[in-house]
């Protein structure tokens, strides 16, 4: 898939992501808005049932229907029955003249309002309305700027109000919930009656709380599997470029011996040749030659391939580090000397015996001493050197090569992959080297250390345990 291809893919996901969120966060805004609007309504219809109920009772007009011996001396409803009736509500059934209601002084009302008929008045009615929310409400004086009732008590009018009652005064003050009281008109109203919800804003969101975290779960989920697929996306379109590399490196490493196999044979053919035994046996060394690199060539991708399936055993024996290093050293100071370049040796006197598999061990320090070789810039300086540590035996080798940046690092060990070389030309390899490295030296249980720096060089020590 071509590059440009994979990004708009991404950015239509990231799209159709984004307007998934915004209608989920649309969608649980308006179902909280929506159960705010029916608190709302319950509320205001539990603050005007309230106020007809108090202007009801306040209302003592002539034709008052409840005869004089079912209301003298009780004090129910909403008023205190603490005055006598007869001279004092009902005087205007007996002809003493008509008595002043609150419609004609509503200050007056709020002097004679029971707190327990308030205080049972407003439970019931929140009861009745299915709504389980503590609340605090309060009786407003517009004359006094304060309140004369709060939660079934008076409030305190002189000196300090206390911090529990300034709280509350401060929570009316800003509340939404507030109806005018012992007035028909907003204008001329002596007070108002104020509720408020402390939890309003916790049960609104408890109220869409389980729409919420599975909106959240399912868009996280989402996004996971879309970073996880983008991210699947781009490692196999990695993976695809450095198999492509791998193809034209191997054709490239196949196509020369099997040139010179071709030109050889048809020059063994050619009569001069074949009457010439030396010359003939000549052209069969290289043949064979050149038939063995590419052996060795398919060899090493069909190690990779055992190594990753795990098929294959350990063949571990006794092995003297220092020697293995030492002839690896020798077989590569050749190419080195060739380069006009210089390898060191430093070998530790303590380090000894391994159980290891030589084979395996040997081709780890000849792939590591050989990119040493092919990445270096200019004349090859590599320095080679054993360490005895408590528990693991060092063999590390250090280059002045290009050196590496911290995005090859992250990826050095990765099957097929190449370090990009500049402008040199002259490496050649399938990108498998140091792949098969790792994979060696986790079979035996041992571990792999990188240090490198763009046009400083490299420093690769692998550590192999002392027991395996």
């Amino acid at each position: 898939m071509k590059k440009n291809a994979i990004y708009f893919i991404i950015l239509l996901l990231s799209i159709a992501l984004l307007g998934l969120t915004i209608i989920q966060f649309i969608w649980i805004k308006g179902s909280i808005d929506l159960t705010a609007q029916n608190l709302d309504d319950k509320v205001s219809t539990i603050l005007h049932r309230t106020k007809v109920h108090m202007e009801e009772l306040a209302d003592y007009e002539e034709g008052v229907t409840q005869d004089i011996n079912q209301v003298k001396g009780q004090n129910t409803g909403i008023f205190r029955r603490d005055i006598d009736p007869v001279n004092e509500y009902l005087r205007p059934k007996y002809g003493t003249g008509r008595f002043i209601t609150w419609r004609s002084d509503p200050n007056a009302a709020f002097d004679k309002i029971n707190l327990y008929e308030l205080d049972k008045f407003l439970k019931k009615e929140v009861k009745d309305e299915n709504i389980d929310l503590d609340y605090d409400y309060g009786v407003y004086s517009n004359t006094d700027e304060s309140y004369l009732i709060l939660n079934g008590r008076y409030a305190v009018v002189m000196g300090e109000v206390n911090g529990s009652d300034l709280q509350v005064n401060r929570s009316l003050n800003r509340s939404e919930y507030k109806i005018d009281l012992f007035s028909e008109t907003e204008d001329s109203s002596p007070g108002q009656l104020r509720v408020f919800f402390p939890q309003r804003t916790s049960f609104l969101i408890r109220s869409s709380l389980g729409s919420l975290i599975s909106s959240l779960v399912f868009t996280g989920l989402i996004l996971f599997c879309f970073i996880y697929t983008i991210t699947v996306i781009m490692t196999q379109r990695k993976v695809s470029l450095m198999k492509t590399d791998f193809i034209n490196n191997m054709t490239h490493e196949f196509k020369t011996p099997i040139a010179t196999i071709s030109l050889a044979t048809d020059s063994i053919l050619s009569p001069k040749v074949l009457s010439d035994d030396g010359k003939v046996k000549r052209f069969i060394s290289i043949i064979k030659q050149e038939n063995k690199r590419m052996l060795g060539q398919v060899e090493k991708v069909l190690q990779i391939g055992q190594l990753e399936k795990k098929d294959f055993q350990l063949k571990i024996a006794e092995v003297e580090v220092n020697s293995l290093v030492s002839d690896a050293v020798d077989h590569t100071s050749l190419n080195i000397n060739k380069l006009g370049g210089d390898i060191s040796l430093n070998l530790d006197s303590n380090v000894t015996i391994l159980q290891v598999d030589e084979n395996h061990v040997s081709n780890v320090v000849h792939n590591l001493l050989d990119n040493a070789t092919k990445y270096s810039s200019e004349k090859p300086k590599i320095h080679v050197k054993t360490k005895k540590h408590p528990s693991a035996v060092e063999i590390s080798i250090s280059d002045n090569g290009i050196g590496m940046s911290k995005e090859e690092l992250r990826r050095i060990f990765d099957k097929f992959y190449r370090v990009s070389t500049g402008n040199l030309h002259d490496v050649k390899g399938f990108g498998l080297g140091l792949s098969y490295v790792r994979a060696i030296v986790d079979a035996h249980k041992g571990k792999i250390d990188v240090k490198s720096e763009l046009g400083k060089g490299s420093t690769f020590s692998v550590f192999f345990p002392v027991k395996m």
